[in-house]
Order: C-alpha cells, then sequence, then structure tokens
C-alpha cells in the first residue's frame, strides 16, 4: 500500500503519537503534532510502498526522528556557539535539548552501522511514541527480546555519551 491509502487509517495514530513527542519539547517550538505528521508523510513521499501498517509506522517514526533533528540541527545553527555536547543518560529522557537531541542522533546513526534492530528499537520508542510492545511488534519480536534489547542499548548509549 502506498502512504496515501495507509494515512488514513493511521492518522489518529501518528497525531497521538506526534502530540506526545513534542509535548515535552521546549516553549515556543515551531512545530505542532499535525505539522509534524504532515511532515513525515511529505518526506515518505507517494512513490514508496509499504506492506502492513507497521512498516509504515516504522517509517513514520523513522521520518519524524529526521525532521525534529533537522529542525534542531536549524536552530542551532541560527544561535552562537551551538553545537554537539556530551550528556549522560541513563534512559532517554521525553523531551531533550536541541544540542543534546543531536549528540543522541549522532550515537544512533553510529549503533544502527552494528545493531540496527536496537537503533530501529530506540527510534520508534524515543521518537515514534511506541510503548515496548508496539515497537516490538513492529520490529517482529517478542516484548523480551525488546527489553534485553533496550536495557543494551541504554547501556551502550550511556557509555557512547560520555566519550
Amino acid at each position: 500500500m502506498n502512504p496515501a491509502e495507509l494515512l488514513p487509517n493511521v492518522y489518529g495514530e501518528l497525531r497521538k503519537l506526534a502530540a506526545k513527542k513534542l509535548a515535552g519539547e521546549s516553549p515556543g517550538h515551531t512545530l505542532n503534532a499535525t505539522a509534524l505528521v504532515h511532515e513525515a508523510f511529505l518526506k515518505l513521499g507517494g512513490e514508496q510502498s509499504f506492506a502492513t501498517k507497521s512498516d509504515y509506522l516504522k517509517a513514520a517514526a523513522t521520518a519524524m526522528r529526521r525532521i525534529l533533528v533537522d529542525h534542531a540541527r536549524a536552530k542551532l545553527a541560527n544561535k552562537r556557539g551551538g553545537g554537539a555536547h556530551r550528556i549522560e543518560l541513563g534512559d532517554i529522557p521525553a523531551s531533550l535539548p536541541d544540542e543534546q537531541l543531536l549528540a543522541v542522533n549522532d550515537a544512533l546513526e553510529r549503533l544502527a552501522a552494528t545493531k540496527p534492530d536496537h537503533a530501529r528499537l530506540v527510534e520508534l520508542r524515543y521518537f515514534g511514541g511506541l510503548t515496548g510492545d508496539e515497537a516490538a511488534a513492529a520490529l517482529g519480536i517478542s516484548p523480551a527480546s525488546a527489553d534485553r534489547m533496550a536495557r543494551f542499548t541504554r547501556a551502550w548509549l550511556q557509555v557512547e555519551m560520555q566519550k
């Protein structure tokens, strides 16, 4: 199915996920949930097709991640002294300052080079707003496997972000 056919079936769910994600952002954020969902839809384009709703949600989570990271980069480009800073993470908090969001994004890209499913899990949970069980279903793994992956990834990110 192409995104235009799937969107009516998942729009409400995507809107809730986007609203949940943006609720923790700093005041004065120029994106709202509707704009984030629409930008994600545009990023997915009409030429792609998805076999399942789960595949579409994975792609939408990736698109939302890219949009939020691009937005943070643009804001930092306008600030004096902007740049990535190291942070320490136990769990990724509901919202991060732009500098930290970029640092997490860079770390996730490094993780994806060796453990793409682990990075995808964080993307689905943090950027897509899915629960652990929903993310596990989207990845086609058991909730127990998703929990193990999440524990590994939290530890890996904590070490990686201290470098």
